[in-house]
């Protein structure tokens, strides 16, 4: 795939989707991979960031500590319930599914009857019963203990799936080094919404096959080396310092 052609053809039109999330995900390789695509994002990064890095169940390691040493942005362990913040990153915790829930929708509509008064003129509201306001929650995280999914708990591909129902077009996904093909069908998912989606060149990659598995079986849009990623999402999402 020709990565130049595609950035030319497609940044103006991709600039018009008003991206929400950065998901990514990674697994053998990570620690260092991370370090360099985190160091790389400036302060002023709008979206949240969710990683799904592989690691032993009974890690008691801190990595959001260490994370945080490379990184201009506040780095935590995602929470059951947490409202999803911008401008944040945020990790799978150890032994636990971490899943995005779609933000909930109602309506509230004003009285068949409901006006207010310019003097003896009855005005009307610019909301009235024939046009409902549709609030939208914010959308949160949640945590699970179900069985792993490529033999992974986190699994890279149960973060992607969610993230693609409850952000459609509006997600950036982004497959790392790792030793197995988790992700795989979650970046196919992110895909098939219309989102954006990335993958490490596997020559870049401490193991490649994570990125291979993702190149063999999805449409990817961008291919880039490590360093390149970073800077790429800058630049498509017009950041300044």
């Amino acid at each position: 795939m020709n990565q130049l052609n595609v950035v030319i053809k497609s940044t103006a039109e991709l600039n018009k989707k008003n991206f929400e999330i950065v998901v990514i995900g990674t697994s053998l390789g990570g620690l260092q991979a991370l370090t360099v695509l985190l160091a790389n994002l400036p302060k002023s990064f709008p979206l949240p960031v969710v990683i799904v890095q592989h690691r032993h169940k009974s890690s008691q390691d801190r990595l959001s500590d260490f994370l945080q040493q490379q990184s201009s942005l506040p780095i935590t362990d995602a929470e059951d319930k947490e409202p999803i913040a911008p401008g944040r990153v945020y990790l799978a915790p150890a032994d636990y599914h971490l899943l995005i829930e779609s933000p909930r929708e109602w309506e509230q509509s004003l009285s068949d009857n409901d006006f207010t008064k310019w003097g003896r003129i009855p005005v009307e509201p610019i909301y009235n019963s024939k046009s409902p306001i549709v609030c939208r929650a914010s959308p949160t995280f949640a945590l699970s203990t179900e069985a792993p999914v490529c033999y992974a708990r986190p699994s890279i591909d149960v973060l992607f799936e969610s993230a693609a129902d409850a952000f459609g077009e509006k997600v950036i996904g982004i497959i790392l080094t790792g030793a197995n093909s988790d992700g795989t069908e979650g970046l196919a998912k992110i895909k098939a919404e219309g989102g954006l989606t990335f993958v490490e060149e596997p020559a870049s990659a401490l193991c490649r096959t994570m990125p291979a598995s993702a190149i063999a079986n999805v449409e990817v849009d961008w291919i880039l080396p490590l360093s390149k990623i970073a800077p790429c999402l800058v630049n498509l999402l017009r950041i300044k310092d």
